[in-house]
């Protein structure tokens, strides 16, 4: 069933859990302003260290849980408010076409990858969309879809957030090393960073020049999430109509058939990116809902984190790690290959 990200009544059960997300999160702004590592990338260490140091206890899943997904999903609807289709048309047409070829192309290729590797369709679908799009918030909203359980999704979280927070180091040493200019290397960080916190690190890294590019490369990207989850819904929904019509003597209304084309946090996300387009939000309010999407996102990803279960990722062996590993270098490669193209 899909789950609406804004209206859900916090239960009494939801509290204890609630606290120790709220505490996370402050630890996580912390250590942001400190080490200067996404609070994104630090939430799901921290729920990953909850969850394996003996923490959590039964209280306080209900709480954790529901950062996981309701407060996830709705840190996903505000970040629509970052878009706008003005910016898009400075890229260009060919600026954009490009993009979309890198995205069809890493999305694609990850899958492909995944699947030469024997892991499961689920675990490649997930790491597919966060490395193509925009990282945790992808993998959260093309969860819903998959066939991958909490465990898969968390990991696909880590890998995303592992390789994307590589990036910053090494990316702009490649840079240097190769000798982009601010321009070629910021398309080259909104192409194939994950993450749009990771993209401001990396390409502030490089130089504050090299900042615009990335910002708009990467915001065109995040605008391809909602049509490739609506695609991935019309799939799976049809694949699923097929099996229950051949299990059913020809009936496609079974269990599980009917899954929504768009979720609604998805539908949510698509209208915060038209409010944005009329104009009507000022600057503070803006800035406001950027606030509240980053205190939203980072405790849905101590959420993902919590999910996490060393013993059983340790039980699926090094397999989905190289996954990440060379779809990070084949993401990169790809986009390095656009940004030259476009520039």
């Amino acid at each position: 069933m899909p789950h609406s990200p804004v209206v859900h009544l916090v239960r009494r059960a939801d509290l204890p859990g609630l606290a120790v997300v709220a505490l996370a999160v402050v630890l996580a702004f912390v250590g942001e302003a400190i080490a200067g590592v996404s609070s994104l990338v630090v939430g799901v260490v921290l729920g990953a260290i909850v969850a394996n140091t003996g923490v959590m206890t039964a209280r306080f899943r209900p709480g954790i849980s529901f950062a996981s997904k309701r407060l996830l999903r709705t840190g996903i609807v505000l970040l629509g408010l970052r878009l706008s289709f003005d910016e898009m048309r400075e890229l260009g047409v060919g600026g954009v076409v490009a993009v979309v070829i890198v995205v069809v192309a890493t999305f694609l290729g990850v899958q492909a990858l995944a699947r030469a590797m024997g892991l499961s369709s689920g675990l490649g679908l997930l790491v597919a969309t966060g490395y193509s799009i925009c990282g945790a918030s992808a993998v959260a909203a093309m969860a819903p879809l998959s066939d991958a359980d909490e465990e898969e999704a968390a990991y696909a979280i880590g890998l995303v957030t592992l390789c994307g927070s590589l990036s910053i180091l090494v990316l702009p040493l490649l840079g240097r090393a190769i000798g982009l200019d601010d321009q070629t290397f910021g398309t080259w960080v909104g192409a194939g960073v994950h993450d749009v916190g990771q993209v401001t690190a990396t390409a502030t890294a490089y130089s504050e020049a090299a900042l615009v590019p990335a910002t708009l490369v990467k915001l065109t990207r995040v605008l391809l999430l909602a049509p490739m989850v609506f695609g991935v819904g019309l799939a799976v929904r049809r694949r699923r109509q097929d099996r229950g019509s051949t299990a059913a003597g020809g009936h496609a209304d079974v269990p599980g058939a009917r899954v929504p084309i768009v979720p609604l946090f998805v539908a949510g996300f698509l209208a915060t990116i038209a409010l944005r387009a009329t104009g009507w939000l000022s600057a503070d309010a803006l800035s406001a809902a950027e606030t509240a999407e980053q205190i939203l996102l980072t405790a849905g990803m101590f959420g993902l984190g919590a999910g996490i279960d060393l013993g059983r990722l340790r039980r699926l062996g090094g397999r989905p790690l190289a996954l990440g590993l060379v779809s990070w270098i084949f993401v990169a490669g790809a986009a390095l290959v656009a940004a030259v193209a476009i520039t």
